[in-house]
């Protein structure tokens, strides 16, 4: 297994991410690595009967990148990552997870991966998006659900 200097932690904040972190935090003291953590907010646009009174689609936005970022200052303190090493983005959660990756010269991505079958497989996966556009090593952590 290669040295790795620099592991990027995507984090989803679901029930299962914490197996996934356990992982990069093994991997970060086992190399004495630099530990970064990235949450991406993807947006699913909603079109509402315009009779209900709705907040704008900004405001909306707004919202959802603060408690990321709420939550990923929770996770980051928990961890000792520090907040500059923290980032919550939004866009495609696969592009978003590349990029700060090339940004912040990353040679280790951690993610986690349900292994989907059947028609869930031939839909793809994040995990699966980033494996293959990656510029560095990646490392999918089994989740079982």
């Amino acid at each position: 297994m290669p040295a790795y200097s620099h592991i990027l932690l995507a984090v989803d904040f679901s029930r299962t991410a914490e197996a996934v972190a356990e992982q990069a935090l093994l991997l970060r003291k086992t190399f004495d690595a630099r530990l970064s953590m990235v949450h991406v907010v993807e947006f699913v646009p909603v079109d509402l009967s315009s009779e209900l009174v709705m907040p704008t689609d900004l405001e909306i936005d707004q919202e959802l990148l603060d408690q990321a970022d709420k939550r990923l200052r929770e996770l980051g303190e928990k961890y000792g990552v520090p907040e500059s090493e923290r980032f919550v983005s939004q866009g495609s959660t696969r592009r978003e997870i590349l990029r700060i990756a090339e940004e912040q010269s990353v040679d280790l991505i951690v993610l986690g991966s349900h292994g989907r079958e059947g028609i869930q497989r031939l839909l793809g996966s994040t995990a699966n998006a980033v494996l293959h556009g990656a510029p560095c090593d990646v490392l999918a952590v089994r989740i079982r659900d």
